[in-house]
């Protein structure tokens, strides 16, 4: 089995304005990162293209943060899939608890998402799962992470093409962060369930990674767990320290 290549987005949120992210780029751009990482980063997409024709090295790919089910129509304020393969976006980030939590997107709603992206562009996805701090504490982890991970079971043909990014919605932005034991067994749990209803070469190949407070000073432990494949990083993605977390495997 080949070995999975490490993979590092950060995830910009609704953050930054030209000047802040002009010092992003510089640090992205002279910051020498790891060639042995994957490196996406996603920007709001009003600032999409700028970080698009600002990166100068071809190895940083960036991300939408969300997008529509369909290609266009009459949706004010919601972008489509095909508007950021147009500007030169390779990903998108679909699922995030974000979306889920604080805009009530549904499982199904983040399926039919991943369909049309995987359908009709050539974009890659971040799928994003995780469980709240009530799910956690009443020991419903798996059987949430299972719904998640069925709506987009159902809509994937090309796991080639995908990246589950496991957030434990407990540990976003709160400072909390997953023990890399909790991280490793519950990475270990989602490659089992892809073995088991997907198929075991997709299981050693398909990448999770662990979002949740991700820094400089915990990535290199949480790196350490053999099914921990990368990192989804949100606020320390603003910040020169994500250079650190690109290169924690060195």
């Amino acid at each position: 089995m080949a070995a999975r290549r490490f993979f590092v987005g950060g995830n910009w949120k609704m953050n930054g304005n030209k000047s802040s992210i002009s010092g992003i780029l510089e640090f992205l751009n002279s910051g020498e990162l790891s060639q042995e990482t994957e490196v996406v980063v996603a920007p709001s997409p009003v600032y999409a293209s700028l970080v698009v024709d600002g990166l100068k090295s071809t190895h940083v790919e960036v991300a939408l943060q969300n997008c529509h089910s369909k290609a266009s129509g009459a949706f004010t304020g919601e972008s489509a899939a095909e508007m950021g393969a147009d500007i030169g976006c390779k990903w998108v980030i679909l699922g995030h608890s974000e979306r889920r939590h604080v805009f009530g997107e549904t499982n199904e709603l983040i399926g039919a998402k991943v369909k049309h992206v995987l359908d009709n562009t050539k974009l890659n996805v971040i799928a994003c799962i995780g469980e709240q701090l009530e799910d956690r504490e009443s020991s419903k982890t798996e059987q949430v992470l299972q719904t998640q991970l069925i709506a987009v079971k159902e809509n994937v043909q090309d796991w080639g093409r995908v990246v589950i990014a496991y957030e434990p919605v407990w540990a976003i932005g709160t400072g909390k962060v997953a023990t890399p034991q909790q991280a490793q067994d519950t990475h270990a749990y989602v490659r089992k369930w892809v073995s088991e209803n997907v198929g075991q070469a997709v299981a050693d190949g398909v990448r999770i990674l662990y979002g949740g407070s991700v820094s400089a000073s915990n990535c290199v432990e949480l790196s350490k767990n053999p099914d921990v494949d990368g990192f989804l990083v949100g606020g320390a993605s603003l910040k020169p320290d994500f250079v650190k977390i690109v290169n924690c495997k060195l």
